[in-house]
């Protein structure tokens, strides 16, 4: 199903969004007024894009170093993964190995091409102890990144026994030197105690980290832009720093000189060499030399489809007009209950869920962004819905990360990490009964991008019946969708659609819907 887009819609710049057509044309709104937005071309007309373009470039082509030079301690291993469906995935990743280590050898491996600005995404993996960098604007192989290159960002088993006392609670180094820090200038966030959902905190190697534990695959996002920098580790913001703020002659926190601290351009490297750390899903996405952190880039905010409503695409006020909470307390998350009540108690109970709402679900960088914690719970629909066409935009942020689509006030449209836990795709049923009753809880085939990447849903539901397409793939093929809250029923006729809480930081954008 391909739907007329009549106009891109624009970037979001004091709380409010441009819809009129002449927004379009790669403009973005800035107030009252429309400038050039430096990033991405907005198409004005024609078919409503199926997928995501977001323009990155894989660094690492999973067959050998091609793009990189320097350190001979790399290499390309092969790794095995058991998924939850009972397969073994193989897959090469780029590896550390200090074996490989000379004399001389210091540990920098760099990519052929120099880079300014960019949004940078890999996955990682650290043993125990491990110890490893991200240079950027690095010179060249024989320097330490931390110093002649604009910086190098910390990669670390932060709960190590080396860096983190566990019995006294205590850490063992400098603020600066732990994962995701501007190494020597700027400390990254290290409040990750008693934070997360469902026992999820036994994912972290502690002291208040945001780093999964050795053996577990990590997510990091990059984004440099001239002096700026910012830091997402598995879904959160860890660095916020602006390095213009120091002259790198000894007046950073750690009183040494960093005189690559203002380079303007340079390559990344991987520095380090302490300990088998692994690489995978290297990509980059180069930023024009006026690109502004916080801007249009790398948002991508669209104007809705002919005939449908915007439920969110980038305006703060969209999170409280258009949406409310969800909360578990007194059962209230189950439509039945719900349903059940007096006006009096659903005003009450929506009061606490709307408060919820507030402390956890926010817009950042103009995504719809639901923080994981503690206390938070899914986001719905302020209007219920009966039969409708669906397109909305979401990316899960950690690896083994989970949410999903509720369809009026049922379980759900699955989203999850199909590439490293699961071996099946999104946008399955997954509480359909599939050997009791029929009606397939799978996905068709697997379309889902990889763990940090943007994927986007079209979704119709007609009665019973629902129908998926990700990324332009058939996933769900007009299958019923079974009541999950009381299964000797059908699905609700008119209820709310959720984003599902399932303790993990995930993002949504482009959130448009059409009543049929």
């Amino acid at each position: 199903m391909k739907l007329t887009l009549l106009a891109a819609a624009v970037a979001l710049v004091g709380g409010c969004c441009c819809q009129d057509d002449d927004t379009c044309a790669g403009k973005r709104c800035a107030g009252t007024r429309c400038a050039q937005a430096p990033c991405e071309a907005r198409p004005c007309a024609g078919e409503y894009p199926e997928t995501v373009d977001e323009g990155f470039v894989s660094l690492f082509n999973g067959k050998d170093l091609t793009g990189w030079f320097g350190s001979k301690m790399y290499g390309v291993e092969t790794i095995e993964t058991k998924l939850n469906n009972g397969t073994v995935k193989k897959e090469n990743v780029l590896a550390c190995l200090p074996d490989r280590k000379i004399e001389g050898d210091r540990g920098n491996l760099l990519t052929e091409k120099q880079y300014r600005n960019f949004i940078l995404r890999f996955e990682f993996l650290l043993p125990a102890n491990g110890d490893s960098g991200l240079g950027i604007r690095v010179p060249d192989e024989k320097v330490d990144a931390a110093y002649a290159g604009l910086c190098e960002l910390q990669l670390l088993d932060d709960g190590g026994s080396a860096y983190y006392d566990k019995a006294a609670k205590k850490d063992k180094l400098k603020p600066y030197q732990y994962t995701g820090s501007v190494y020597g200038v700027v400390p990254a966030r290290r409040d990750n105690v008693n934070k997360q959902i469902w026992v999820k905190d036994a994912n972290f190697t502690g002291g208040g980290s945001y780093v999964r534990k050795p053996g577990m695959w990590n997510f990091e996002e990059v984004k440099v832009i001239g002096s700026e920098i910012e830091v997402y580790l598995n879904g959160y913001l860890v660095t916020k720093a602006d390095v213009s703020a120091f002259k790198g002659d000894g007046d950073t926190p750690d009183g040494r000189k960093h005189p690559g601290l203002h380079n303007a351009k340079g390559h990344l490297s991987w520095c380090g060499g302490c300990g088998a750390v692994k690489w995978k899903n290297i990509r980059i996405k180069e930023l024009p030399d006026d690109a502004k952190m916080g801007d249009v880039c790398p948002r991508q905010a669209l104007k809705a489809p002919a005939g449908f409503t915007t439920y969110f695409n980038g305006c703060p006020e969209q999170l409280k007009t258009m949406w409310k909470g969800v909360t578990t307390d007194e059962k209230f998350d189950n439509p039945v209950v719900r349903q059940a009540a007096t006006p009096a108690k659903r005003a009450e109970m929506q009061k606490k869920a709307d408060a919820q709402r507030d402390a956890h679900w926010s817009v950042r960088n103009g995504n719809l962004f639901f923080d994981g914690y503690k206390g938070g719970y899914s986001l719905a629909t302020a209007k219920d819905l009966k039969d409708f066409e669906l397109w909305a935009d979401w990316r899960i942020l950690s690896i083994t990360g989970d949410s999903g689509l509720y369809l009026r006030g049922a379980p759900q449209v699955q989203i999850w990490d199909a590439h490293n836990q699961w071996g099946i795709g999104s946008g399955g049923l997954f509480n359909n009964q599939t050997k009791k009753t029929g009606n397939p809880s799978g996905a068709l085939k697997v379309a889902d991008r990889p763990v940090g990447d943007w994927n986007r849903f079209h979704v119709v539901m007609k009665g019973e019946k629902v129908t998926v397409w990700l990324n332009g793939e058939l996933v769900v093929d007009n299958v019923t969708l079974e009541n999950y809250w009381d299964r000797k029923q059908a699905i609700f006729p008119v209820e709310q659609l959720e984003l599902q809480c399932h303790g993990d930081p995930t993002e949504w954008r482009n959130i448009f819907i059409k009543e049929l």
